[in-house]
C-alpha cells in the first residue's frame, strides 16, 4: 500500500470532550451546568501533572471538562498567561479501541505533524498531543480508551471533587 492507507489514515477518530481551564471550576460551574444544563460525570485530581477536572455530560451527547489548577502547581501558567480569564485549554478525540497509541503517533508523523507527550502510563488510557503551534492554536489530545476507562461517577459527587476527596483527590478543596 501506498499513501494514506499504508499509513493508517485516516485515523477514524471520535470527538471525546472539549476542556475549558480556568483559576476556579467554581467559576466555570454557574455557565456549563447551571444554565447550560451540563450534570456531572466523572471528575478528580491529576496531583503528577497539577490539575483538577470535572467533565459534565449534556443531554443529546458531548461533554464539557472543566480545569483548574491544584495549589502550587505550575501546570497552567503558560495557559494562562496567554488567556488570563481562561478558555479552551484542548479538544480531545479517541481511535478506535483497537488502534495503539504508537501507530497514531506514527501516523501523525508521516502527515507531517510533530507528536508530542505519548503517555501509555494508565493502561486503560493512552495518549499523544499535537501542540496549539500545528493545529491553529488548540492543544488536540488523541486518546485510545479501553475497557470502559473514564466511565461515568458512581461512587463520587462533584461536591466530593470540588473538595479533593475524589478519585487521587489531593485533600486540599478547590478555591
Amino acid at each position: 500500500m501506498t499513501g494514506h492507507a499504508s499509513a493508517g489514515l485516516p485515523l477514524g477518530v471520535a470527538h471525546d470532550h472539549v476542556a475549558v481551564a480556568a483559576r476556579r471550576i467554581r467559576d466555570l460551574l454557574p455557565l456549563y451546568r447551571d444554565v447550560l444544563g451540563g450534570a456531572f460525570h466523572l471528575g478528580g485530581d491529576n496531583a503528577r501533572v497539577g490539575y483538577r477536572a470535572v467533565q459534565l455530560e449534556f443531554p443529546g451527547g458531548g461533554r464539557v471538562e472543566l480545569m483548574e489548577p491544584l495549589p502550587g502547581s505550575t501546570f497552567l501558567d503558560s495557559f494562562f498567561r496567554r488567556h488570563p480569564r481562561g478558555g479552551v485549554h484542548h479538544v480531545t478525540l479517541t481511535v478506535p479501541e483497537d488502534v495503539e497509541i504508537s501507530r497514531v503517533a506514527a501516523a501523525l508523523e508521516h502527515a507531517g505533524y510533530r507528536a508530542h507527550g505519548l503517555s501509555t502510563a494508565d493502561p486503560d488510557w493512552h495518549e499523544v498531543f499535537l501542540h496549539p503551534d500545528q493545529t491553529h492554536g488548540t492543544l488536540l489530545q488523541l486518546a485510545r480508551r479501553r475497557g470502559g476507562a473514564h466511565g461515568r461517577a458512581t461512587d463520587y459527587t462533584l461536591d466530593d471533587v470540588l473538595a479533593g476527596r475524589a478519585p487521587n483527590g489531593c485533600g486540599v478543596p478547590s478555591p
